[in-house]
């Protein structure tokens, strides 16, 4: 298995960070950058800065063949966590050895990536220890494309995720593909709810497989220090077809395409203070 070991420094072990609702917002308003490393406004795939056929073809690949029984094969198997046990710096190390072909911003090993984004966080919010970790390790579980931990293909660990077993949203990059997708056309699951009850919680939907919900069953089964804001983060943080996360003063504010499925909690956790 993985074990991720997560908690303060002279925290008792298995002992539980208790942080008030309070703690997990900042003064401070979070500046976001205007160019990625190209030069070219974030998430941009129809400009041409030399990754846009790699990016195509990367969703591509994902959207044909990221199917409802194919995302419960991967979380029966994952699930097992019987891979390897190694701590956070040695898990960071691993990718060095990867570049993430669904990014149109970056063609950096993603060890960059993690490190950029923990300082970036830890800079704009200095007081939110949980942040900075959860900015960290948030990407960990792209090591799913190693050998050793199954060499997945990237289609099946980086990208955007979204809902399996329901219709696939247009807002999803690059949604033509989906009508390869042998769930497009089954009646089963190419439905507004498909195999979901109307506000079942998002906790009940599969989402496409990939190195999100694996690091977060990681991170889960091995008793994470982390608050639920930091678990829901590392879980979701590639579904952008569907959240928009605005970091403000004091507010979490999410909005949301798939209202019907995402049930009364979540919904009051992110609304606007």
């Amino acid at each position: 298995m993985v074990t991720i070991c997560i908690g303060k420094v002279g925290q008792a072990k298995g002992q539980k960070i208790q942080l008030d609702a309070n703690e997990l917002v900042s003064n401070d308003e979070f500046a976001l950058p205007e160019k990625n490393a190209f030069g070219n406004s974030f998430r941009d795939y129809e400009t041409d800065n030399g990754r846009k056929d790699i990016v195509e073809q990367h969703y591509k690949s994902s959207h044909i063949n990221q199917t409802y029984e194919f995302v419960k094969q991967m979380r029966e198997e994952y699930m097992k966590l019987d891979k390897a046990e190694m701590g956070i710096w040695e898990c960071c190390e691993l990718l060095n050895e990867i570049v993430d072909e669904s990014d149109p911003d970056l063609d950096e090993p993603q060890i960059q990536h993690l490190l950029q984004s923990a300082e970036a966080i830890r800079k704009d919010y200095p007081n939110e220890n949980w942040l900075h970790l959860t900015a960290l390790i948030h990407d960990l579980g792209k090591i799913l494309v190693l050998p050793k931990f199954g060499g997945l293909p990237q289609w099946a660990v980086v990208g955007d995720t979204f809902p399996v077993g329901c219709a696939f949203d247009e807002s999803n990059v690059h949604h033509k593909y989906f009508k390869e997708n042998p769930d497009f056309n089954n009646p089963k699951y190419n439905t507004r709810n498909g195999v979901y009850i109307e506000g079942c919680g998002l906790d009940n939907v599969l989402m496409s497989w990939g190195h999100d919900d694996y690091m977060y069953m990681v991170a889960k089964e091995n008793g994470t220090t982390l608050p639920s804001a930091g678990l829901f983060i590392v879980r979701y943080h590639s579904f952008y077809p569907n959240m928009t996360f605005i970091v403000k003063a004091k507010s979490w504010l999410m909005l949301r395409r798939s209202s019907h499925i995402m049930n009364p909690s979540l919904q009051n956790i992110f609304q606007q203070s």
